[in-house]
């Protein structure tokens, strides 16, 4: 559970809604008194675009002969 005030929830509602659908609870807070709770409301099928850096597949595969030069035929097919 977050704890935010109510200049904290007007200032960065869109990364507060996006830790709400991630599962996290806020209460919005007027001084000390907890005023709202802000929850998901159900089920949310939205992806969540993954960390800058993070690995999201395997490594790439490819033959050995990938980078190999063409030959005088594939050239031509090529126009070249």
């Amino acid at each position: 559970m977050k704890f935010v005030t109510t200049h904290e929830a007007k200032t960065h509602l869109s990364r507060l809604l996006a830790e709400i659908e991630a599962g996290e609870e806020v209460i919005i807070r007027r001084g000390d008194k907890a005023v709202a709770r802000l929850t998901a409301v159900g089920a949310v099928d939205r992806k969540v675009r993954p960390a800058v850096g993070t690995t999201t597949s395997g490594p790439v595969q490819c033959s050995p002969d990938a980078f190999a030069p063409l030959t005088d035929e594939e050239l031509k097919q090529w126009g070249l």
